[in-house]
């Protein structure tokens, strides 16, 4: 076993041990209460350098060179720092942009959007609300219902597959892809 699953299991010991919440990782679902985000030196040692660049320091991936632009499996998006859900399979389209593309968010609490100015063009960037990680744009040129694109980048999110829902601690998304019975 690597040394990090090693103190993570001892974590986990003594926290159910001592009575105190089990603290949160990517695969134990989303909590708001008990997230707190990890240090800047944690983070560059848990995500890749492209996780890090792109949620830390706005930065951009490749089109069409990025995990999720051509995905096309039920799920959900979450937050590569936190877990928070953040967009659905079902709200995903083709923007041929070469990045994934929602037409809304799952949970739209978990999102916050500010002012961008940075590519001398008025953009709104997107971040996650509870980890402030930089995820991607908006943009009002989507289709209907809603015309929007949210335009996000593949590095900023973990993708969770319908059937993986449960076991991941993201059960209350399950029913949204169960197939309905006739």
């Amino acid at each position: 076993m690597t040394l990090k699953i090693i103190l993570l299991l001892v974590m986990a010991a003594l926290l159910i041990g001592s009575g105190e919440a089990v603290a949160q990782t990517p695969t134990t679902g989303w909590n708001p209460v008990t997230f707190k985000k990890p240090s800047d030196a944690e983070l560059k040692r848990e995500l890749t350098p492209e996780q890090y660049a792109v949620t830390q320091h706005e930065g951009t991936e490749r089109p069409f060179h990025n995990a999720y632009w051509d995905n096309h499996e039920a799920g959900i998006y979450v937050d590569v720092v936190s877990g928070e859900p953040l967009f659905s399979s079902l709200d995903k389209y083709d923007s041929r942009t070469g990045w994934p593309s929602f037409t809304k968010p799952l949970e739209p609490a978990n999102l916050q959007t500010k002012d961008d100015h940075r590519l001398l063009a008025d953009r709104t960037e997107v971040r996650s609300a509870h980890a402030d990680s930089h995820l991607g744009h908006v943009f009002d040129d989507g289709p209907k219902p809603t015309g929007l694109r949210y335009c996000m980048n593949s590095a900023a999110m973990r993708f969770i597959p319908a059937e993986k829902l449960e076991e991941e601690g993201y059960a209350q998304y399950k029913p949204l892809f169960d197939k309905p019975k006739k």
